[in-house]
């Protein structure tokens, strides 16, 4: 069950702006859904909304890099300060994510074993109750 991201969904959660992504939750979980470049200049953009879907009680996360065509060291950074905000929250992290691009600068930054990033979405919804990769 996908629900989209509105005011009365759940006000911790932050809108992306259209060109950057967007934020909606399925099966109690939120997704952060990106697209195109994320660089210095899309960072500022993109840390609101992720800060929101790591802000309350125990957040699950999935951030979807499948539409993501270039990550540098600030998008590496956002979604290491998302991953860090979910887990000491008790929460759980899934990205997503099929890129060899993207996935070779993980592996070059000893994130790969980190993040352990899966290829779809529906990879990360497979894994049910409080069990997900990147977690305690």
């Amino acid at each position: 069950m996908t629900e989209r991201l509105s005011p009365t969904t759940s006000p911790a959660l932050v809108a992306l702006p259209e060109p950057c992504g967007h934020v909606y939750r399925r099966n109690g979980r939120t997704v952060v859904a990106l697209r195109d470049e994320i660089d210095i200049a899309t960072a500022a953009l993109i840390a609101p909304a992720l800060d929101g879907a790591t802000s309350d009680g125990s957040p699950h996360v999935v951030v979807d890099l499948t539409e993501v065509s270039f990550l540098d060291c600030s998008g590496l950074s956002l979604l290491c300060r998302a991953r860090r905000r979910a887990l000491d929250r008790d929460g759980r992290f899934w990205l997503v994510c099929d890129c060899p691009r993207i996935l070779r600068l993980l592996r070059a930054g000893r994130l790969h074993d980190v993040f352990r990033p899966v290829a779809t979405p529906d990879e990360a919804f497979a894994s049910e109750g409080s069990t997900g990769p990147s977690g305690p």
